[in-house]
């Protein structure tokens, strides 16, 4: 077979090997509500449409439109869905982030849930600031631990109660939440009733984390899918030198497949043959980058990921 083969018919044009496949706000350089360098939401919504998907991700909450009415209709006059909302936690620094999480969990799963929506991604907070300087040690202690653990179930149990929503756990770059152990201790400390994760396969490979061998081995805990590649050249320079994950960004750690690790193909077999109505949203974070740079590479991206699971299939 060659790359030029077209997607087989029982292939619907948002499920890759069965997947719900999407995109997100992160992969047109989206990281804030409101900053004038990043592309309007409008552009967005309409070139997500040019790209050829239909699911996306909220992104920030207060890019999109936050009436629920008005984002309604923005997406149903483009023929798009949503998939899940995010969040940011930090548990581990005591009892009172639980009022700023449900704050967060009142806006976001609020107005996801209304339109349809069943997850919301949990993002710990990172041990840097947004300049990339360090503002806590870089591992938790145990009590530490025991208070993310506890603050991660009680959030799940109240998004599912309240709104229907299950909580999905996205381990990140330079958070406290990272390494292979460091998120199997995550999964051994919380209830799978309440929380799973949002297997992002860039920031595991990050620090070294195999997507499949984690799948493989914690199938019934892998409830999301952030398909992203990490550029494994540029990673050795990233952590040789202690450059923040900010930082590197701009630099191209995140890189446009199938440049980069891990290979989607493989990843995305395992986590149909678990589920196939897992969403398996892709996430480059291009924060930073030309308005103009984002639709051709989600074009490129989305052709790969259809390529790549068609072959791994057919071929």
């Amino acid at each position: 077979m060659t790359d030029s083969l077209p997607i087989d018919a029982d292939v619907t044009v948002d499920r890759a090997a069965g997947l719900r496949i999407g995109t997100a706000p992160d992969s047109w350089g989206v990281w804030f509500p409101d900053d004038p360098n990043q592309v309007p939401w409008q552009r967005f919504l309409d070139e997500v449409v040019a790209a050829g998907y239909s699911w996306i991700e909220l992104g920030p909450y207060g890019y999109l439109p936050t009436d629920p009415h008005q984002l309604e209709d923005e997406l149903g006059t483009r023929g798009l869905k949503l998939s899940a909302g995010t969040v940011f936690t930090g548990f581990h620094k005591g009892d009172d982030q639980w009022q700023r999480a449900w704050d967060q969990a009142l806006a976001v799963a609020g107005l996801a849930s209304k339109l349809g929506a069943e997850h919301l991604v949990v993002i710990p907070d990172m041990w840097r600031d947004e300049h990339g300087a360090v503002i806590e040690p870089r591992t938790l202690t145990d009590e530490q631990w025991a208070k993310l653990a506890a603050g991660h179930n009680r959030l799940g149990k109240a998004l599912l109660e309240e709104f229907g929503v299950r909580q999905q756990f996205h381990s990140h770059a330079d958070s406290h939440i990272g390494t292979t152990r460091e998120v199997l201790r995550f999964l051994d400390n919380t209830d799978p009733h309440y929380t799973n994760l949002c297997l992002d396969t860039g920031h595991f490979a990050y620090y070294g984390g195999d997507s499949v061998k984690l799948i493989q081995e914690s199938p019934d805990r892998i409830g999301y899918l952030h398909l992203k590649q990490v550029d494994p050249s540029l990673l050795f320079d990233v952590l040789k030198n202690d450059v923040s994950f900010a930082d590197a960004v701009p630099q191209g750690i995140m890189i446009e497949p199938p440049h980069g690790v891990p290979e989607f193909g493989p990843i995305i077999d395992a986590v149909a043959a678990i589920d196939p109505d897992i969403f398996a949203i892709v996430e480059q974070d291009m924060y930073g980058c030309d308005v103009d740079r984002p639709l051709p590479i989600a074009q490129r991206t989305r052709e790969h990921i259809f390529r790549c699971t068609h072959l791994a299939r057919f071929h």
